[in-house]
């Protein structure tokens, strides 16, 4: 579970999670996303997003930010201060 203190002790502008959400059980489908969890620069975080299978480090300077409150929550478990410090 992610926490203020962990947070607070990771590395800036670093990917922390990352996964991909399947559609389709063979493996990657149109309908498929992949996601990384970015700390930002001042222990603060979001969640970024692209459709198909795309490199991490891509989706971190280019994906959508994701917005959906359970989304980021199911994505990245997190307490209620690490939940408020999310950049949207």
């Amino acid at each position: 579970m992610l926490t203020l203190a962990k947070l607070k002790n990771m590395t800036p502008n670093t990917i922390f999670k990352a996964g991909v959400i399947e559609d389709n059980p063979e493996g990657i489908s149109p309908n498929s996303f992949s996601w990384v969890a970015v700390r930002g620069g001042i222990h603060d975080w979001a969640i970024y997003s692209a459709r198909g299978d795309v490199h991490y480090d891509w989706i971190k300077r280019h994906g959508d930010k994701v917005y959906d409150k359970s989304l980021i929550k199911q994505l990245v478990p997190c307490d209620d201060e690490a939940f408020k410090m999310y950049r949207y």
